[in-house]
């Protein structure tokens, strides 16, 4: 720094106001430092700075199985968020969620000095595991159920199973099949509550769920069982991979979607626009799911662990090719 300040010709107090985007710095000045920094090629010492400040600048995110869409983008969120608000970010992916796994994790983060952690918790067990932290790291939880122990901000997936089964409904469809996910995900739990509350309110009959663990595996299988049967005209997926099962099944049954059955999806997956046909789905904003987990974890920061927030981030419905009125 001293080297940037003498080829600059300022003082090391200004170069350190540059650096840290202080106001106070004529805009000539400011030219002139960064050129200094350019030609020298300084690079700042995080280490010795976040000895000096106790603070790391540096997040870090404990995830689950990310090869999956929601859990990747959301992480994906996070990351950038966590850039644009001036924090580096540390990543640990865990291959199952539980109690141990979680606090592992945590301590590991700990040990790198983050200044805070976001915990992906789409499982019950995940969101468990959170109530056994490390003290004096602020966390905010994703999809991790109720405030309680820590900050939570997720999607409100219970309106986005309300909102599916009612398009579907307001169709003139006489009742929603239900293709559910895990019954150990959050995310699951809500959807089909959304479902059935939906059917209930409307005085409709509510199917018994078929099971899924979100692969188009197995709802190919659930789509299998559900081409045999004669009364069934519409069907809500609870995620857009086991829905392209779906449809695949049909397809080989001779079920024609939307004339013969209606699809609704979640999550609105890139690929889902290009499904044949096109996928009517509910749309997660993992983006402002990254940004608001962030924007609390940051309030969290400068205001104190005594904080507990839950932000709740509203779900949309995304009309295509697969849902008709009945025939």
């Amino acid at each position: 720094m001293a080297d940037v300040a003498r080829e600059a010709g300022v003082s090391h107090q200004t170069v350190s106001r540059v650096l840290n985007d202080h106001p106070n710095v004529r805009s000539e000045t400011r030219t002139r430092v960064l050129q200094a920094i350019d030609k020298l090629g300084y690079r700042r010492n995080l280490v010795a700075r976040a000895l000096v400040t106790k603070h790391s600048r540096t997040l870090g995110v404990v995830s689950f199985d990310t090869t999956l869409y929601g859990p990747a983008s959301t992480v994906y969120g996070i990351e950038q968020a966590a850039r644009a608000a001036g924090y580096f970010v540390s990543i640990v992916s865990l291959t199952s969620i539980d109690r141990a796994g979680v606090r592992d994790a945590l301590d590991y983060l700990a040990d790198q000095g983050v200044d805070g952690a976001v915990v992906v918790a789409p499982q019950r067990s995940a969101a468990q595991a959170l109530a056994d932290l490390p003290s004096g790291i602020p966390t905010v939880a994703v999809e991790g159920g109720q405030a309680g122990e820590v900050s939570v901000v997720c999607v409100d997936q219970v309106a986005g199973g309300r909102l599916a089964t009612e398009q579907l409904l307001a169709l003139g469809h006489e009742t929603v099949w239900h293709v559910g996910g895990p019954s150990d995900w959050l995310e699951a739990e809500g959807r089909v509550a959304g479902w059935r509350a939906a059917l209930e309110e409307a005085g409709r009959e509510v199917p018994r769920p078929l099971a899924g663990d979100w692969s188009p595996r197995s709802g190919y299988e659930a789509g299998r069982g559900l081409a045999s049967m004669r009364n069934v005209t519409a069907v809500f997926v609870a995620n857009d991979q086991m829905a392209l099962g779906v449809l695949r099944a049909f397809s080989e049954q001779g079920v024609r979607v939307p004339e013969q059955v209606s699809v609704v999806g979640f999550d609105d997956v890139p690929e889902s626009a290009y499904f044949s046909p096109p996928l009517t789905t509910i749309r997660q904003d993992f983006g402002a799911v990254g940004r608001h987990s962030i924007e609390v974890l940051v309030r969290q920061l400068k205001g104190g662990l005594d904080q507990r927030e839950r932000l709740v981030v509203p779900p949309s419905f995304v009309a295509r090719a697969s849902t008709a009125p009945p025939a």
